[in-house]
C-alpha cells in the first residue's frame, strides 16, 4: 500500500493526535499543527537536532525573530500563496518541511500542520501525503465550535491590528493579511456601521455584530472602538440599498442601523485610511439624514 493510501485509510474519529502520531509511523518524520497566530496545537513527540522545530515544541510558538527569518527566506509568501501545501526550502536549514492548510468549516484558515524532513528524506509521495492528513483534520474540526469561533476572531483580530498600526511590516505579515484576502477579489470597501445608543454600548454592539455576521456571512467582520467593520469584496456587493432593502428581515432597517462606506481601495494596509473617510461619510450622512441608512465617501 503507498504512502498517500496509507494515511487516507486512517481513521478520523480517533482524533487529531492519533492523526499525528499515526502519520509519524507512516511518514518518519515529525509533525506539529500550530495556528494561524503561530501558538502550538498539538505535535509528535519526537526529538531533533532542527532548531525551528525544537523553538516551537519548547516555546509552543514562534519568536518574532523566526517569524522575520521565515519572511526573508519566503516562506511566508509562499504558505500565503499555496492553496493546500508547499514545500518550503532553505541554504540556511539542514532539513526542508512541508506545510499543509487546514480550514474551517467557513473555509477559513485557521490552523497549519507542518513537518520537518530531518529523520527520513521527503518523498515524491510526501507533499499528496501531508495534504490529505491536513484534509482529515479540517474535517475533524469542520463542526468545532472552537476551530468555528476562532476562524471569525482571527478575522476580528487582524482587522483591529491593522486599524491599530500592529499589523504593518508587509513582509512578516503577509500570511496574517491574506486570510484577509481569502475568498475577496478585486476591489474592497469598509463599511463602519454606528448602532442606536444604549445604556451597554459594548453588549449593543456584539448583539449587532452577531446580527449582521449571520445575515452576511460571505463579509468579514469586526467591532472597532464604538463601531461595528463590514470588509466587503466588489465580487459581493457594491452597496445597492435596493438589493439590500429587498432581503427579508433586513438588520438595517428593522434595527435603525446606519453605515458609512468608503470608496474602493485595493491595499489593506490602506485600511485606516478608509475607515476614517467611511467614518467622516456615516457622521456626515446622519447630521443631514434623509431616510437613507448608507452613506457613502469620495
Amino acid at each position: 500500500m503507498s504512502i498517500v493510501a496509507r494515511i487516507k485509510a486512517l481513521e478520523e474519529d480517533k482524533g487529531i493526535q492519533y492523526l499525528l502520531d499515526a502519520a509519524y509511523e507512516i511518514l518518519q518524520n515529525p509533525i506539529a499543527m500550530f495556528d494561524t497566530t503561530y501558538a502550538l496545537q498539538a505535535f509528535t513527540d519526537v526529538s531533533t537536532d532542527d532548531p525551528l522545530w525544537n523553538e516551537l515544541i519548547a516555546s509552543k510558538t514562534f519568536s518574532m525573530e523566526t517569524q522575520a527569518f521565515f519572511a526573508n527566506e519566503c516562506f511566508t509568501e509562499e504558505v500565503a500563496n499555496t492553496d493546500k501545501v508547499v514545500i518550503l526550502k532553505s541554504d540556511k536549514l539542514a532539513y526542508d518541511r512541508i506545510l499543509g492548510n487546514i480550514f474551517s468549516r467557513e473555509q477559513i484558515k485557521v490552523s497549519n500542520i507542518i513537518m520537518v524532513g530531518c529523520k527520513t528524506p521527503l518523498g515524491d509521495e510526501a507533499p499528496e501525503a501531508i495534504m490529505e492528513l491536513a484534509d482529515k483534520i479540517s474535517s475533524i474540526i469542520s463542526e468545532d465550535e472552537y476551530f468555528i469561533a476562532f476562524g471569525r476572531a482571527s478575522h476580528q483580530t487582524i482587522i483591529n491590528n491593522l486599524l491599530d498600526g500592529v499589523i504593518r511590516d508587509p513582509l512578516i505579515y503577509t500570511p496574517h493579511v491574506q486570510i484577509i484576502y481569502e475568498g475577496f477579489d478585486d476591489y474592497l470597501y469598509i463599511a463602519v456601521v454606528g448602532v442606536p445608543p444604549k445604556e451597554n454600548q459594548q453588549e449593543s454592539l456584539e448583539y449587532f455584530y452577531g446580527l449582521l455576521m449571520r445575515t452576511y456571512p460571505i463579509f468579514k467582520f469586526a467591532v472597532y472602538g464604538d463601531y461595528i467593520i463590514m470588509l466587503i469584496s466588489s465580487k459581493h456587493s457594491q452597496f445597492d440599498e435596493t438589493m439590500f432593502f429587498d432581503m427579508q428581515n433586513n438588520p438595517f432597517r428593522q434595527h435603525g442601523l446606519f453605515a458609512g462606506i468608503s470608496a474602493s481601495f485595493e491595499n489593506l494596509y490602506e485600511l485606516h485610511e478608509y475607515y476614517d473617510k467611511a467614518v467622516a461619510a456615516l457622521k456626515k450622512g446622519l447630521a443631514g439624514n434623509d431616510g437613507r441608512h448608507f452613506f457613502y465617501s469620495v
